[in-house]
């Protein structure tokens, strides 16, 4: 997670110094998913290590999470032709992976 902080930072900062007509403003804006492609080889090598009942809890958190942030997203598109000012895509994973923590915690209440 530190690794995808000072990407940010770089990209951030490097954006601004090459200037929107640079050739280099998409390689730079995709610094930050490098590392986050590592964090989710990490994921999924932890998600192999569980044993059978926390990979249901998680799954049953995921779905839960996915479904949520499908129904969110897609009824604030609607509220945006309503007038809603518009949202970066870039709020959706975070929301996703808020939900799920939530989710999780909730459906490993049930098995405890």
């Amino acid at each position: 997670m530190l690794g995808y902080v000072l990407l940010v930072i770089v990209a951030l900062t490097g954006l601004h110094a090459v200037g929107p007509g640079s050739g280099w403003r998409f390689p730079l804006a995709l610094l930050p998913v490098v590392p986050a492609l590592a964090a989710m080889a990490a994921f999924i090598r932890f998600l192999r290590t569980m044993d059978e009942m926390q990979r249901r809890i998680q799954f049953e958190a995921f779905g839960i999470a996915f479904a949520s942030t499908a129904l969110i997203t897609f009824s604030y598109g609607f509220l945006e032709n309503a007038g809603l000012p518009g949202i970066s895509l870039i709020w959706v994973a975070p929301a996703m992976i808020a939900i799920w923590g939530i989710a999780t915690a909730v459906v490993a209440r049930r098995f405890a």
